[in-house]
């Protein structure tokens, strides 16, 4: 499977564009926008159209820059999938997500991001490969290093060392972008605005 991951698109229509084309070109399977598709919700226009002029699976979690209602609209509107919440499988590779942030519009609390992951690891913990989706670090690994106002997450942390995923894919800090770390046996990796083309 060949997934194209990013984060952080922030309504830039034009970066959607050019993702959109790299998704074509690497014929992957599937899409992962890792949260913040708007800037402060202020339009949702064309954020996730082009993707689906290829017939090419999408998904995404919400970010601290879009509320939930707003991510389960968009879900309902494209027909795609919003991980928070909605677990999916491709055969025997299972993704589960958390969006929103601990700071920002979509702020959670520490105690319900674990609960959503919980439920969403629950659902996929019987296949092959785990891949966790969420928009924030955890806290304590070197994405936070590269921020004074981005503290990483407890509960995400909490989540990884709990359930061990294969992956973990999320963005979040701008200037860490690219940035891979193991927690365990858990590869985590801010695959950022340019896009990460993973293949598992």
């Amino acid at each position: 499977m060949k997934i194209l991951a990013a984060g952080d698109i922030h309504g830039d229509k034009l970066l959607v564009r050019e993702l959109a084309k790299k998704a074509d070109k690497e014929k992957v399977d599937l899409v992962v926008l890792c949260g913040d598709l708007t800037l402060s919700e202020s339009s949702t226009q064309d954020l996730i159209g082009p993707f689906l002029k290829n017939k090419i699976k999408f998904a995404f979690v919400p970010g601290n820059h879009e509320s939930l209602a707003t991510a389960d609209f968009l879900a309902d509107l494209y027909k795609v999938t919003n991980l928070h919440n909605h677990p999916i499988a491709f055969g025997n590779i299972g993704l589960f997500g958390c969006g929103g942030g601990n700071i920002g519009l979509s702020q959670l609390p520490e105690m319900e991001i674990y609960g959503v992951l919980k439920k969403g690891f629950d659902r996929v913990k019987d296949l092959k490969t785990k891949i966790m989706i969420t928009h924030v670090h955890p806290s304590g690994t070197l994405m936070e290093k590269f921020t004074n106002f981005f503290p990483g997450s407890v509960a995400i942390r909490k989540a990884v060392e709990s359930f061990k995923p294969n992956m973990l894919l999320c963005s979040h800090v701008h200037e860490a972008e690219g940035v891979e770390e193991n927690l365990g046996n858990t590869k985590v990796i801010n695959v950022g605005r340019k896009g990460k083309i993973i293949e598992i």
